[in-house]
């Protein structure tokens, strides 16, 4: 399904927010909309790539996880259509191995939900990284550590969870145990 939020003003920069929450869909497109976007919203990787080639947006806020599909396969399909569009990928299953593979895809950014319009904003705006983010003083906990261990061989496996579980040594079952669990806050 494919849900125009628009503004009737082709001055505004374009932003296409894909996210398969239809609601926060709608609050985000509210909140961009107030900050001078022209928003299109889409709920599928299918649907959005045909608004993206109808009209390749500047900008684009892209779920990590859309469904049962991968929010990376979009971020790498908007790029190979302009790379100049600046991509601000979203998740509530953050981790190092998918954030990684975004920003190798062309994502600008990658933001953990829950996120505001304002971080999402700034994430827009940031063009170069600050070698004086502070290191942790913290190591990842066990539970953090697996659950990255996990992802980093999820992906590795092009998200096939019956190889994943063999690699891993776990029962199937087990596995979409662990990866239906959000992961630990550190």
């Amino acid at each position: 399904m494919i849900e125009s939020l628009l503004i009737d003003s082709t001055e505004d920069p374009s932003l296409l927010i894909v996210d398969d929450d239809t609601i926060f869909c709608e609050v985000l497109a509210k909140a961009m909309r107030k900050r001078g976007f022209f928003v299109t919203c889409a709920h599928a990787i299918e649907d959005a790539l045909n608004l993206a080639e109808q009209s390749t947006p500047e900008y684009a806020i892209v779920d990590l996880k859309l469904s049962s599909e991968s929010g990376l396969v979009l971020v790498e399909r908007l790029r190979a259509l302009d790379p100049g569009t600046r991509i601000v990928m979203l998740t509530g299953y953050a981790s190092i191995a998918t954030a990684v593979e975004a920003i190798k895809l062309g994502a600008t950014h990658y933001l953990a939900k829950p996120v505001d319009a304002d971080q999402i904003m700034a994430a827009f705006e940031r063009t170069v990284g600050e070698s004086d983010t502070p290191i942790s003083a913290n190591p990842l906990s066990v539970g953090r550590l697996e659950w990255e261990y996990i992802q980093r061989i999820l992906a590795e496996n092009d998200n096939n969870i019956s190889v994943t579980a063999r690699i891993l040594n776990m029962h199937r079952r087990t596995l979409q145990r662990k990866l239906a669990k959000r992961p630990l806050r550190e």
